[in-house]
């Protein structure tokens, strides 16, 4: 089967409602998930229980989608897709565009030769427009004055100190942390994937992207103090119902979400997740983000997770991390050859 032939098959999924089903194209591995959708074998699930009564949210599951964090500026405030319209979008988003031989977009993002497109790998449809569902627009709040400083300050110091050592660069580019890892845990352009694992004391969402495991107490435990920033906060969880909300706070406030230009998040920001089992392969995660220091109001999204089979592999990011050294070597040959022209 071919690439277009699949997606054309993934489409006619959507359209006609079909909740959950498996397409096989070589490598090709779609697992599409409908949110409207039931089939008897979901009206007939019940929630999987622990031994302590909490439903059961360890296993392996993706929120890779082709829904975009914010939605396009023209559809206002129109918060899903028709059956077509979503069909019509989807196709589109899974198509493989092909780089052009010999650039560095086709050595360097051709992830379709290496079995990380998203029309090859496990993809959770969705008809919500955007993730972001509040604002009712769908978009990020405006940032604060005093963010927007800091944004602009960034910049400055980037483009006049940006390669002058390793810890100049990004964090992201340094293999610290990637701001898809949150909280709150946003899809990521390839291995969107988790693996879950839970005790009736703790949870731990391993992060294949890129690498790191959130330790998330379900217990008493003290908070840390507030001077004590950590790359992903500090996470409490506790079960509201069949529903584990997860607070977490004391970040370093170096970290920034890229896809609202880099705007970094504060040290007094709070996060809230819920992590909800809604099917036998499915789990609703909802977040909301409050940053008075960031952010003019605080904003909220959720998608669907479906689950997917394990194991994960590593990302040896820093193992692999070529780009770094690479971009520090050629601004030291750029000085090299600058002080040379002078003499």
């Amino acid at each position: 089967m071919s690439n277009s032939q699949s997606i054309s098959r993934y489409v006619a999924m959507l359209a006609s409602n079909v909740a959950s089903v498996t397409v096989f194209g070589g490598a090709l591995l779609l697992l599409p998930f409908l949110v409207s959708a039931q089939t008897a074998k979901d009206r007939a699930w019940s929630v999987p229980r622990t031994s302590a009564g909490h439903p059961v949210l360890q296993g392996h599951w993706t929120n890779s989608t082709v829904i975009p964090l914010q939605r396009p500026t023209e559809l206002g405030d129109k918060a899903f897709y028709t059956d077509a319209e979503v069909a019509e979008f989807t196709r589109g988003r899974l198509e493989v565009n092909e780089t052009v031989p010999g650039t560095a977009a086709d050595v360097h993002y051709q992830l379709d030769d290496f079995g990380l497109g998203r029309s090859q790998n496990a993809v959770v449809a969705n008809k919500r427009t955007s993730l972001i569902v509040d604002p009712p627009n769908g978009r990020f709040p405006e940032p604060t004055d005093a963010a927007r400083a800091l944004q602009a300050a960034d910049r400055e110091y980037r483009s006049e100190h940006g390669f002058d050592s390793a810890q100049d660069r990004a964090l992201a580019e340094r293999c610290i942390v990637w701001s898809n890892e949150g909280p709150p845990m946003l899809p990521a352009g390839y291995n969107s994937n988790y693996h879950i694992v839970q005790t009736a004391d703790f949870v731990v969402v391993l992060m294949e992207m890129i690498h790191d495991a959130r330790v998330i107490p379900v217990h008493d435990r003290a908070a840390l103090p507030a001077g004590i920033g950590q790359w992903l906060g500090d996470s409490h969880g506790h079960w509201d119902g069949d529903t584990l909300v997860v607070e977490t706070s004391n970040f370093t406030g170096e970290t920034a979400v890229r896809a609202a230009g880099n705007i970094r998040v504060s040290k007094n920001s709070r996060v809230t997740e819920r992590f909800t089992r809604t099917g036998p392969e499915t789990i609703l995660y909802e977040f909301t983000v409050e940053d008075p220091q960031a952010w003019t109001q605080p904003w909220s999204g959720e998608y669907p997770m479906t689950s997917v089979d394990g194991p994960m592999f590593e990302y040896a990011c820093h193992e692999g991390n070529y780009g770094l050294a690479n971009n520090l070597s050629g601004a030291r040959a750029d000085e090299r050859r600058a002080a040379e022209a002078a003499r």
